[in-house]
Parts: C-alpha cells; structure tokens; sequence
C-alpha cells in the first residue's frame, strides 16, 4: 500500500511538473506573439544644424604687382581700423608702392608720395602732415607673420603714421632668443605668441611699441615674394610694386 502511494505522489509530482512547463511554454509564445506583432518604435535623434560663426570684421583686398594679398582688420583697434578702411574706400592707397622692403623683416608702403616718384627717390616721409592715430596697444595682437602694422616716427607717444603700414614677414626665433628679449624689454610673452614666433615666425621685437592692427588670411607667399626682389638705395625695390586696395568680403 505504502508502495502505491508513493507511486501515485510521483505520478501527480510528475503531472504538475509536466503541466508547469507547459504553461511556460504557452507564457513563452505568448510573449513571442505579442512581440512580433508590435510595431517597433525607431528611435529619432534630433539634429540641429551647427551655428556657421560669422566674421563681420573688414576685409581688405590688395592686388599688387606680385599677387593678391586679403586682410581682416581688428575691431579691437578701431581707430586704426576705421582709418584705414576709410583711405581704402578714397582711393588713398592706389597706385601707391611698397616703398621698403627687407627679407625675414617686413614690407612697408603707403607713403603718397610714392605714387609719381622717380626711381631710385627717398621715400618713407609721405604722410606727415597727416593726424596722426593714437597708439591702440593690445597685450593679445604680437607681430607674428601676416599681420598688419602701423608705421610711425619716434614721437613719444608712439602714435601711427595715419597712412603708411607695414606687413610683418619676420622669422622664426628659437626658445632662448624669445628668453633673451624678455629679460631686455621686461616684458613676457603669451604662451600663444611665444608658439607662433618659433613657428611661422614674425618680429617679436616690435611688440607693444608699433600698433597692430590686422592680419593676412590670404596670400602670405605674396609677402615673401615681394619681401625677396632686388631693392636700390633705402631697401627701395629696384622694380616698382604698386598696389591697389579696395574693401572686399
């Protein structure tokens, strides 16, 4: 009888175990069911369309003998950039040369003297009955290659000529020179300029004493050529380098 029993609680043990997993198997397919016949949701990313960053500042376009040359003018100079945008949009600076020219150094015009002068002539002193502009010194605007300076005279102010300029070529100068001309001026330079003067290179020695004012952001290799032709007497070009400015986008 004992024997019976327990044959008939194994049977019943075995039918609900039996009948278990059959329900599982049901709740499994059920699921599969309901899953397949649900749509799936594709998930959207939005994508917003990147802001273009505008520079508004002036652009001048300068066509000269040996090329094409752009510069942006700084809004953080304005007196030197209105000036200058000014005698641009006149006429002022065409047909007038590049009237000093010195390799791994610059490349100056804008005296108007320069625009009917003989070959051969002293030039540089055009300009001088002119007002000149106030010193617009930034610690963050150094003379590495490409920018755009103001020439002066050695009034004590140290206020721009307000026609002639010069456009920095320069050099490369190594750690130790940069060092050597902090210890001289007293003054430090950013790690931003210190990196531009031992790479494209510029006149680091200007710094703070001649205004700057813009820059190129066309037509550097037009600086090197014309800061490379064969000069006369006063690094005067030996072949007349005209140029011709209007303002451009």
């Amino acid at each position: 009888m004992n024997k019976f029993f327990k044959l008939l609680i194994l049977s019943n043990t075995l039918f609900f175990a039996t009948q278990a997993i059959a329900q599982t198997k049901k709740k499994v397919e059920l699921k599969k069911n309901i899953a397949a016949k649900t749509p799936i949701k594709k998930v959207v990313t939005k994508s917003y369309p990147q802001k273009k960053i505008v520079d508004n500042s002036i652009k001048i376009k300068i066509s000269t003998d040996s090329g094409v040359i752009v510069v942006k003018l700084y809004d953080s100079t304005p007196l030197h950039r209105d000036n200058f945008a000014k005698l641009v949009k006149e006429g002022f600076y065409d047909s007038l040369i590049f009237h000093r020219v010195i390799s791994n150094f610059m490349i100056q015009g804008g005296d108007p003297n320069s625009k009917h002068s003989e070959p051969g002539a002293m030039l540089g002193n055009g300009g001088g009955d002119m007002a000149r502009i106030p010193a617009e010194f930034k610690p963050n605007l150094y003379h590495k290659k490409g920018t755009l300076c103001a020439a002066r005279d050695n009034n004590p102010e140290k206020a721009s000529s307000a026609c002639q300029f010069y456009i920095v070529q320069g050099k490369p100068y190594t750690d130790d020179e940069l060092n050597g001309m902090e210890m001289q001026s007293g003054k430090k330079f950013t790690a931003e300029a210190r990196l531009a003067y031992k790479t494209i290179g510029g006149t680091p020695f200007l710094d703070q004493n001649y205004t700057v004012f813009g820059e190129v952001i066309k037509g550097l290799n037009v600086i090197d050529k014309i800061a490379s032709t064969p000069k006369g007497m006063a690094d005067r070009p030996v072949g007349d380098i005209r140029m011709k400015m209007e303002i451009t986008k």
